[in-house]
């Protein structure tokens, strides 16, 4: 007997019965065969499979473009996919509405929708600057006064608009704007800005402040007082912050006393303000 060249003439030369395969009444096909195992022992293999008919519901153009006929390098093959040239993946089911638009979406709800835009805002006392309400401030009662914040020192302006116009001034005009030296009773229009030097007015130098504070912050602190010509504050170039200084210019130097007086040592954003009259620059020093 000539020796064996390779391992499978070794699995030929092995008397394996024929392999079959039967299928009952029920459609489980039976399928048996002969082999060798891992340790060189013959075994019988015996597998069940039950092939079940699936029908699912497709698009009307789905289903004829399955019975279309193959074409090109499949052309002649069995109705189906290949799997030795086609991979099939999981179903996508999209579910389209004309339009766009969802028919059961709920509208939402506008409390919620102010809730959730105010959720992001920081809450600032206008009095002491602190993390709560102006009205629930623990230093209202001596602040308030300093500052002159009071119910009636808020609704004294009555009706009038912020341009000093009244609700009935506008009515009687039609509803649009009249300049302030085209209305009855003024004498006419008013004096440029520019004809007043900036050194002739009464300015005050606000010092010790946060490096938080905004322009907005002291328009909104010496406004009360008076009218304002101009605010300027001393910010770093770099980095945008407040360098703890500004300057407030008035209209008129009674309301400029009335601010310093009140503002001098007021407690404003966990620091203590100090207001004083700007002294101008002398030239050559």
């Amino acid at each position: 007997m000539p020796a064996l060249q390779s391992w499978a003439d070794d699995v030929e030369s092995q008397d394996f019965p024929p392999r079959t395969e039967t299928t009952d009444k029920d459609g489980v096909t039976t399928i048996v065969e002969y082999k060798l195992n891992d340790e060189g022992k013959k075994i019988k293999v015996t597998r069940k499979i039950k092939r079940t008919l699936v029908k699912q519901t497709v698009n009307h153009a789905v289903a004829e473009r399955m019975g279309w006929a193959k074409f090109g390098a499949e052309r002649g093959h069995k109705a189906g996919p290949d799997t030795a040239t086609t991979v099939i993946g999981e179903n996508v089911r999209l579910k389209l509405q004309a339009g766009g638009q969802k028919k059961d979406e709920v509208e939402e709800d506008e409390n919620a929708a102010l809730r959730a835009k105010l959720a992001s805002k920081k809450i600032t006392c206008r009095l002491c600057q602190g993390d709560h309400y102006t009205t629930r401030c623990p230093y209202k009662e001596t602040l308030g006064g300093v500052l002159g914040d009071s119910a009636d020192a808020e609704g004294a302006g009555g009706d009038m608009d912020t341009t000093g116009q009244s609700a009935s001034d506008i009515r009687a005009n039609g509803g649009k704007y009249v300049p302030v030296h085209m209305r009855a009773g003024t004498k006419g229009a008013g004096e440029s800005m520019n004809n007043r030097n900036r050194d002739d007015l009464p300015t005050l130098r606000v010092t010790n402040l946060s490096e938080d504070a905004t322009d907005a912050d002291l328009w909104e602190l010496f406004a009360r007082f008076g009218k304002i010509n101009r605010i300027y504050l001393g910010k770093d170039q770099d980095t945008g912050l407040c360098k703890g200084f500004a300057f407030v210019s008035f209209e008129s130097k009674a309301e400029a006393e009335k601010a310093m007086g009140k503002i001098n040592g007021l407690p404003y954003d966990h620091l203590i303000l100090a207001c004083a009259w700007s002294v101008p620059k002398v030239e050559g020093k």
